[in-house]
């Protein structure tokens, strides 16, 4: 983030903390752009536009020449000439101050999950095969009749390969589950997915409970 406020910049960092969202923050526009050439790993920048040294609509080229990372303008300018022309440059979204921290936050799962790389189909010694492109899962070579909400709970845990997943995990990876569900609507899906399975198969419980954090799945 290359963002002169401080006290916002600290609101903003604390905020995606919650969500796994680690932030790294600059006052200085040629610092970041320093920053974004020796560090590869920055997958997002958050950008103000009235900045030191340099106004944020002259920087977007600047970055752009040395970097395709996807870009949120983060301004109080809400000149919709401003908007226009940070779109032009190569911004990817434009946020008018003030704003709802949680906004920037959909905003940010949202270009990340359009970009993220498209891996068609993913399997796991053979017992499940998850089909990104058409959103399907089968299990055993049976199809999954899942709701969204249960194709996404299903498709993260399979994606995880026997890891622990998280509850809030779900919720923040999902588009059809509201974020103010209960993390006990999650417990309810799982349910419902288990029950799924077992139909085809009763012999094994395929989803694990781990007490206090979440679920992982079981081959």
């Amino acid at each position: 983030m290359i963002e002169d406020d401080l006290e916002l910049a600290q609101i903003i960092t604390d905020y995606l903390r919650a969500f796994d969202i680690d932030v790294t923050n600059t006052d200085s526009p040629y610092n970041g752009l320093s920053m974004l050439a020796t560090n590869k790993e920055y997958r997002l920048l958050i950008l103000d536009l009235t900045l030191p040294e340099i106004d944020g609509l002259e920087l977007i080229p600047k970055i752009r020449e040395k970097s395709e990372i996807p870009i949120i303008i983060s301004s109080a300018r809400d000149d919709i000439l401003d908007k226009v022309m940070g779109l032009e440059r190569g911004a990817d979204d434009y946020l008018p101050k003030p704003y709802n921290p949680r906004e920037l936050q959909a905003r940010i799962k949202a270009i990340l999950k359009r970009l993220a790389p498209v891996t068609p189909q993913v399997t796991t010694k053979k017992t499940f095969m998850l089909n990104l492109e058409d959103m399907k899962i089968s299990f055993q070579e049976t199809l999954l009749d899942l709701t969204m909400a249960e194709f996404d709970i299903l498709k993260l845990l399979i994606q995880r390969n026997g890891g622990v997943v998280a509850r809030e995990d779900f919720i923040y990876d999902s588009d059809y589950i509201e974020d103010e569900s209960s993390l006990k609507n999650i417990d309810v899906m799982i349910s419902r997915i288990r029950h799924k399975i077992a139909d085809i198969d009763k012999e094994k419980t395929y989803i694990k409970s781990v007490r206090g954090i979440g679920y992982q799945l079981i081959l």
